[in-house]
Formats: C-alpha cells, sequence, structure tokens
C-alpha cells in the first residue's frame, strides 16, 4: 500500500522513536538478565519515556512488547523470568512501536560479552544481508531483486537463508502487502512503487535452513540446533531510492553492499 507524503512523516517519526529503543539497548549489559527483564525494560521505555505504544503486545495474542531469540532460536521467541542472557551468546530483539497510528518494526541480533567467532562473523554477514537486500529498493525494482540479493550473499558466505518467514508491508497495520521473501530471481514478483513502506528481515542460519515451531506455537529454532541471526529494518521507497526509517544513529549502509 502506498503512503501519502503525510503518512510518510508520521512513519518517519514512528521509526525514529523505534531507533532510539535500539539506542538505549546499545547501552545496557544483556548478561546476566533475564529475557522478560529486557521486555518490561523495553515497555517502560516505550510507553514511558517515549509516550508510544508496543505494537506487538496484544497482537496475534502475543503478551508482551517484543520477540527475543537466542542462538539457535530463529524467531519469535517468548520473553520469560527463567530465561536467562549468558556471556557469548547471540539475542535478536525483534521491536515494534506504533506512534500517531502508525507502526515501525525493527530487529537487531546483539553479540553478548564474548561472542565465539563463528558467531560473530554469521552476525555480521546476516547484517550485511539485509544491506544487500536494502540496497536493491528503488521504483521500478521488484520484490524478487530484494531477496535475490539476500539470499545470494547468505549463500556466498556459507550460509542458509529461512523461506518460512520474510519481511512485510507495514503502516496502520503491522502486516501489510507486499510480501517480501528473503530469496527470489531478479525482476519477479510485485514492483516497487514511490510511497511503498515495508520491511526487509533476513534470517540468516549457520546450517540447514530447515526451521520448527515448538509447543508454546511460538519459538521457531533451527531443525539442527545451530545458530540463526536476523536483522531488520522498515524502508520506504522514494523517488530516488530508499528511505531506512528505523535507522539508528550510529549506524551506517556498509558502502560495499
Amino acid at each position: 500500500m502506498v503512503k501519502t507524503p503525510d503518512e510518510l512523516a508520521l512513519m518517519r517519526i514512528s521509526g525514529k522513536l523505534l531507533a532510539s529503543v535500539f539506542e538505549m539497548l546499545d547501552g545496557q549489559d544483556l548478561a546476566g538478565m533475564s529475557t522478560l527483564q529486557v521486555n518490561d525494560m523495553v515497555d517502560r521505555f516505550i510507553t514511558v519515556d517515549l509516550a508510544a505504544r508496543p505494537a506487538s503486545k496484544g497482537q496475534y495474542g502475543f503478551a508482551y512488547v517484543l520477540n527475543c531469540s537466542i542462538n539457535h532460536v530463529v524467531c519469535h521467541g517468548v520473553p520469560s523470568a527463567e530465561e536467562i542472557i549468558q556471556d557469548g551468546d547471540i539475542i535478536n530483539l525483534d521491536i515494534t512501536l506504533e506512534k500517531n497510528g502508525f507502526i515501525a518494526d525493527s530487529s537487531k541480533t546483539y553479540m553478548v560479552g564474548n561472542t565465539p567467532p563463528a558467531a560473530k562473523r554469521l552476525v555480521r554477514v546476516a547484517q550485511e544481508a539485509m544491506w544487500h537486500g536494502i540496497r536493491q529498493v528503488r521504483p521500478g525494482a521488484h520484490v524478487g531483486d530484494i531477496g535475490f540479493a539476500i539470499e545470494r550473499h547468505a549463500k556466498k558466505n556459507g550460509y542458509s537463508v529461512v523461506r518460512e518467514f520474510c519481511g512485510h508491508g507495514i503502516g496502520r497495520e503491522m502486516h501489510e502487502e507486499p510480501q517480501v521473501l528473503n530469496y527470489g530471481r531478479p525482476g519477479t514478483g510485485p514492483k516497487l512503487r514511490e510511497g511503498m513502506v515495508f520491511t526487509v528481515e533476513p534470517m540468516v542460519n549457520q546450517g540447514s535452513r530447515k526451521v520448527s515451531t515448538q509447543d508454546d506455537g511460538w519459538t521457531v529454532v533451527t531443525h539442527d540446533r545451530k545458530l540463526s541471526a536476523q536483522f531488520e529494518h522498515t524502508v520506504a521507497v522514494t523517488a530516488s531510492g530508499v528511505e531506512v526509517l528505523t535507522l539508528r544513529r550510529d549506524e551506517k549502509a556498509p558502502a560495499h553492499a
């Protein structure tokens, strides 16, 4: 769904506020915290400090403000008082925020303490894969161009891309058209138009791309229990290319992506 200039202006506000949530988290030592403690800290920051609404809370019956996916958890990890973040873990925090009726969605995989080199490499490549996808965004390009660029970069580095979950249009609703797959063929899929807003959010696995959902109905894990990493931004198609609405102040798109 194409956004008007006024709607885009409101989405920029939501995106900037959500970026500030991650900037807050960047300053935290996550080791030793429970994932529920992180959830509650983010809940307070969004509602009290930012006077906004955590859009995930209550969505689809989900009771929390974020997904926390540690190590072999691919996505949709559920916060828990019993789950303690350990030194050496990688953890994806996926957070949504609504302000003035418009939603922004972003995630980042954090490396906690002394993360092993193999895990660091996976996290780096997953982030690069996201940027390779974002670099394809411009009027006249196709959704398939994004997915092709993402999967090509992951495979080139010896990794696989999860196919069961994907990016999505976003605005007044959390999930709108189009679906933005993390694989595809150039020149296929919906054509991008100025004013479209959607997420780019590859999930990159160390081993097989196969995943399974746990008994809680939410938590998705790698089938082989190898590590998975994810990054996500909300982006808008501009007249000249792309604007990353959830870009953090200290973050720059890599020049080579």
